[in-house]
């Protein structure tokens, strides 16, 4: 799934990314929202991580997006 598909459903993608980053808090959620440069620094800072682990993490993320994100039921997928 592209990035701006993500940017633009943000407010319903948080609980997934609160599920790969549980050390996340929704202040950084409202941080971030959507922007992939801010995700990657909250990761950063949080986790302790590179730049490129943060990164890498993010991507590998993307790559499992789906449709089924966005319906009401995060267990759904």
């Amino acid at each position: 799934m592209n990035w701006d598909r993500i940017e633009g459903g943000w407010t319903q993608l948080m609980g997934r990314a609160k599920a790969q980053w549980g050390e996340l808090t929704d202040d950084d959620m409202a941080v971030v929202a959507g922007r992939r440069d801010q995700l990657a620094g909250k990761i950063q800072e949080r986790y302790g991580v590179a730049k490129d682990d943060a990164e890498r993490q993010i991507t590998a993320w993307q790559r499992q997006a789906s449709d089924d994100w966005f319906s009401d039921d995060p267990k759904k997928s």
